[in-house]
């Protein structure tokens, strides 16, 4: 696996002329912000007590986005950057660049500005204090929706009510993780990744830096519906059994619904037989019902499975078509996923 063979470098010695700091970006089809993006980073950058690096994680975009990478590369030596060769989705474009991130500690964040760059200072300053793991919180979203603002706010509260571990609420992929964290999460196999749930569990001290999340930029929404939806799914369901248990609920309620309800038609037969409730009607509410409860539990058991299933198969977490910066990565014919250096 790409990603393990990397993450077995990043875990040893480290050479002396590797940066201070590591940020990581990955950006899907953001040719707008882009530059906008590198020019405040790139502040921020210069702003550190320390080299700092760049990394931007192509997602298999279909715009500029890589050649714009390409020539950011170019013009600063301190932005490195890795191709897909397709999309693989957000989660897994962090966790390549965790992977190949050098610094002593590394700040992950996203390329449509809603994450301020700037926070990132008060994100190392927490660090300096002794913090392994320094995550920002939002305080308030701007130019949100009331229904996106709401559906947020209950699925982190549920979740932290559900998980195994304490995932704080309204936090996102933004944070700061020392190298000690970074190490332990690029040894893990999982492929069903939850980056903000995965950083909780591995432990260390952890505190917030609170914040107003800024509008996007520019450009068009990344996260659907959809797509928050299933990521809301892959965190429940990694860090609780709860749902499981809730199967098992839902089937002893509807064995008992159902043995109530023999005893109604039972009743209505010796004492009410003309009566309307023991018809079709009955009946038919009684197979659906069942129907749904059995649709949802076999739902809720295939969440597990197709996770073991991904695991088993034991295929890479991505492929990479190109990486630029990386002048210790292995001749590109030593990788059997594609890699190419510019």
């Amino acid at each position: 696996m790409i990603g393990q063979s990397r993450s077995s470098q990043s875990g040893g010695s480290r050479c002396s002329d590797f940066p201070k700091y590591s940020i990581v970006v990955p950006v899907y089809n953001e040719e707008a912000n882009i530059p906008e993006l590198y020019r405040r980073v790139s502040r921020v950058m210069e702003s550190l007590d320390g080299d700092a690096e760049l990394i931007l994680i192509d997602d298999g975009s279909g715009d500029r986005t890589l050649s714009m990478l390409r020539d950011l590369h170019q013009q600063d030596p301190r932005v490195r950057y890795l191709s897909f060769a397709r999309n693989f989705g957000h989660q897994t474009a962090v966790t390549a660049g965790l992977h190949f991130a050098r610094g002593k500690a590394v700040v992950t964040m996203d390329a449509d500005l809603q994450d301020p760059p700037e926070l990132i200072l008060q994100l190392v300053e927490r660090w300096q204090e002794g913090y392994q793991v320094v995550y920002a919180q939002r305080t308030r979203r701007k130019q949100e929706g009331l229904l996106k603002r709401g559906l947020a706010y209950g699925f982190y509260r549920i979740l932290r009510k559900l998980a195994d571990v304490d995932i704080p609420t309204d936090t996102g992929d933004f944070c700061l993780m020392d190298r000690a964290v970074v190490n332990l999460l690029n040894r893990m196999p999982e492929r069903n990744r939850y980056i903000r749930g995965l950083r909780a569990w591995v432990g260390f001290r952890q505190t917030a830096v609170l914040f107003d999340r800024d509008p996007r930029f520019a450009g068009e929404v990344k996260y659907t519906f959809r797509k928050s939806l299933a990521l809301a799914i892959n965190g429940l369901v990694s860090f609780s059994i709860i749902p499981l248990r809730l199967s098992t609920y839902m089937g002893m309620a509807a064995a008992a619904i159902a043995l109530l309800m023999m005893g109604l038609v039972v009743y209505w037969r010796l004492f009410e037989p003309n009566s309307r409730l023991t018809g079709f009607a009955t009946i038919a509410i009684a197979v659906f019902f069942l129907g749904a409860v059995q649709l949802i539990c076999i739902g809720i058991l295939g969440e597990y499975i197709g996770r073991i299933y991904e695991d088993v198969r034991g295929r890479p977490l991505y492929t990479l078509a190109e990486a630029g910066g990386f002048e210790d990565l292995p001749h590109p014919q030593s990788f059997s996923h594609g890699v190419s250096e510019p």
